[in-house]
């Protein structure tokens, strides 16, 4: 929707491909939604929800054996956003290296957008 051709929206790490496909072949889902949302004390968080088939307006990746979905509203906030999966003493999770965010908050869960219109 919001793409180049030939470029996907998004990429997604080996690591982060690795962590999508075990998790849908766990869960007996085909793929995974990303959106983002109000909230948070930046003003926009990321979504993550399993899911059996894409809606006709997500913009679908493929890559290495997984499968993201990307919510029709998220496309033009992610577009050129890389999704990795990284593990840590403390904790282990997706991170988004997005080229789009002007600010975050200091525990990296929310975001804000240049020029976010009002959603």
């Amino acid at each position: 929707m919001f793409g180049i051709p030939g470029k996907q929206a998004v990429t997604i790490t080996p690591k982060a491909a690795a962590q999508i496909s075990k998790l849908m072949v766990q869960a007996g889902h085909a793929g995974l939604r990303i959106g983002v949302k109000k909230g948070g004390c930046a003003g926009m968080e990321y979504t993550m929800e399993y899911v059996n088939q894409p809606d006709p307006n997500d913009e679908v990746v493929e890559q290495s054996g997984a499968k993201v979905m990307i919510a029709p509203m998220a496309q033009m906030f992610l577009f050129g956003t890389e999704i990795d999966y990284e593990v840590s003493l403390l904790e282990a999770g997706f991170k988004f290296n997005n080229p789009n965010v002007s600010d975050a908050c200091g525990c990296g869960e929310s975001i804000s957008f240049k020029d976010m219109p009002n959603l």
